[in-house]
C-alpha cells in the first residue's frame, strides 16, 4: 500500500469534462438508452455494411471470449457513445454501496464543500484506522472522501441527514425525512435509469431478502458518467489508494481505497465499489484508456475478490478496443 496522502486540491476541469460537453453527455443518455448510437452518412448500406465489416476484420476484439466472474458488466467509450461490451447489462441486480454515488450528488448538490458536519456518532469502534468520532466537525468534503474511499456506511448517513434540511429547501415536495433518500431516487429518473432505485442511503442489505438499492449495469454506467462530468472534483478522491484526513478541530483519521484493482486502472477519474451478501461484488469505475479519452465500466453480482479480477480484464481489454480503433 501507497503512504497516505494529504488531501489534495483538483484542477478545476478534469480531462472528462474538457472532451465532454453537453453534446457529449447526450450521447450516453443516447447509448444507454438504445444500446448504440446511429451517425448520419453519405454511403449507401451496402457501403456501410462493407467498411463495418472490414474494421470488424481487421483486427480481433480484445473483448472476445472474455470470461468474467460477474453476471453483468458494460462499458461505455464516452468520447463516441460506443458500447464496448456488454453482458445482461439490462438486468436489474443489487447495487450494495455503488449507492453512494447517488448519496454524495444528493448531498453535494446543496451543500458546499467547505460546509461543516458535527459527527453525531461514531462510524466505527474505538481505536479503528478508520473512524470519525462523536463531536469532531468535519469539512463536507473531508467527510464525502471519507464516506466514498472507506465505503463507510454511517459516514452515508450522517451525509444524508447534514443534508435533509436544504434538500426540503429546494425540492419543497421531497419526503419529510428521508428528503436525501427522495432526492436520490429522484436523480435516478431525471437521467432515465428505469431499473434503478434506492431505499437506503448506504446500499446494505435491509434484510437476508431485501438489497437497499437496485439498478443494471448500464443505469450504473449512466450514473457514474454523469457523477464524474457533473462534479469531478467532488469524486476526485475515490482515485487515491489511501487518505489522511484532519478534521476543523485537529483529529486525524485515515480511509484506505477499497478498490483493489486500483493500480491496475490507469488514467482513473473516479470509482466505486459494492459488496453485500445479496449483491455479492460489484465495481464501477470512469477512466482514460487514453490522453483525454473517458470510459465508464461496471461490473456486478461478481464475487468479493473477482470483481477487482473481472475489472482488469476490462481495462485491459477497454485500452486494446481502443488502441484498435474498435
Amino acid at each position: 500500500m501507497e503512504p497516505l496522502n494529504d488531501a489534495k486540491e483538483v484542477p478545476e476541469r478534469s480531462n472528462l469534462q474538457r472532451v465532454m460537453g453537453p453534446l457529449a453527455l447526450a450521447l450516453i443518455f443516447c447509448a444507454s438508452a438504445t444500446g448504440a448510437v446511429v451517425y448520419f452518412s453519405s454511403d449507401t448500406p451496402l457501403e456501410v455494411a462493407q467498411t463495418a465489416a472490414a474494421a470488424t476484420t481487421s483486427a480481433p476484439d480484445p473483448f472476445a471470449g472474455i470470461a468474467l466472474q460477474g453476471e453483468s458488466a458494460y462499458v461505455l467509450d464516452l468520447t463516441d457513445g460506443h458500447v464496448l461490451y456488454e453482458l445482461n447489462q439490462d438486468t436489474q441486480l443489487p447495487l450494495a454501496s455503488m449507492t453512494k454515488v447517488a448519496t454524495v450528488l444528493a448531498v453535494s448538490e446543496v451543500l458546499p464543500a467547505d460546509s461543516l458536519i458535527k459527527i453525531p456518532y461514531d462510524t466505527s469502534p474505538p481505536g479503528s484506522a478508520e473512524r470519525l468520532a462523536a463531536g469532531q466537525t468535519w469539512k463536507l468534503q473531508d467527510v464525502i472522501n471519507f464516506t466514498l474511499i472507506a465505503s463507510s456506511n454511517g459516514g452515508a448517513d450522517i451525509l444524508a441527514a447534514a443534508a435533509e434540511d436544504d434538500i426540503r429547501a429546494k425540492y419543497p415536495q421531497a419526503t419529510l425525512g428521508s428528503a436525501t433518500l427522495w432526492r436520490m431516487n429522484d436523480i435516478a429518473h431525471e437521467l432515465g435509469l428505469t431499473n434503478t432505485y434506492f431505499l437506503n442511503d448506504n446500499g446494505l442489505d435491509i434484510s437476508t431478502t431485501q438489497a437497499g438499492a437496485f439498478g443494471s449495469a448500464r443505469d450504473v454506467a449512466t450514473l457514474f458518467a454523469y457523477a464524474a462530468t457533473s462534479s469531478p472534483e467532488v469524486f476526485a478522491g475515490t482515485t487515491q489508494n489511501n487518505m489522511l484526513l484532519t478534521s476543523v478541530d485537529g483529529a486525524h483519521t485515515s480511509a484506505f481505497n477499497t478498490d483493489l484493482a486500483l493500480s491496475a486502472i490507469p488514467g482513473i477519474i473516479m470509482g466505486k465499489t459494492g459488496y453485500t451478501d445479496l449483491a455479492g461484488g460489484n465495481l464501477g469505475i470512469v477512466f482514460d484508456v487514453g490522453p483525454a479519452h473517458p470510459v465508464v465500466a461496471v461490473v456486478l453480482h461478481s464475487t468479493e475478490e473477482g470483481r477487482f479480477d473481472d475489472m482488469r480484464k476490462i481495462v485491459a481489454a477497454s485500452i486494446a478496443a481502443v488502441s484498435a480503433g474498435r
